[in-house]
């Protein structure tokens, strides 16, 4: 079973405003190679740091709204969001340990 969650334009503000945990939002649609590429990475993220943060995914094309909100213009798009703000953005891929740490770097002591 998937650790990450869908996030969708209805949901956004409860799963990722209101979180208690950091939150990492991938910005994705099917059509996006590079964005398929980097799924199983998250994944793999989500179940190995269950409980410390949350990964969600949403898909820019079922949910333009946020999208243009936090201005994406290119996916996969990953931002990191704490107490309600945004972070961190990231544009593109990036290896395992580079997103591990860019996520941990908000998670509180």
């Amino acid at each position: 079973m998937s650790k990450t969650i869908q996030i969708t334009d209805a949901n956004f503000e409860e799963a990722v405003l209101k979180s208690d945990l950091p939150v990492l939002v991938d910005f994705w649609a099917a059509w996006c190679g590079p964005c398929k590429a980097i799924a199983p990475v998250l994944e793999e993220m989500a179940e190995e740091l269950d409980g410390q943060v949350v990964i969600g995914k949403l898909d820019v094309d079922a949910n333009p709204s946020i999208s243009g909100e936090f201005g994406v213009m290119s996916i996969p798009t990953l931002l990191v969001f704490k107490n309600g703000e945004m972070v961190d953005r990231h544009v593109g891929t990036a290896p395992k340990a580079i997103l591990t740490n860019k996520l941990m770097a908000h998670v509180s002591a």
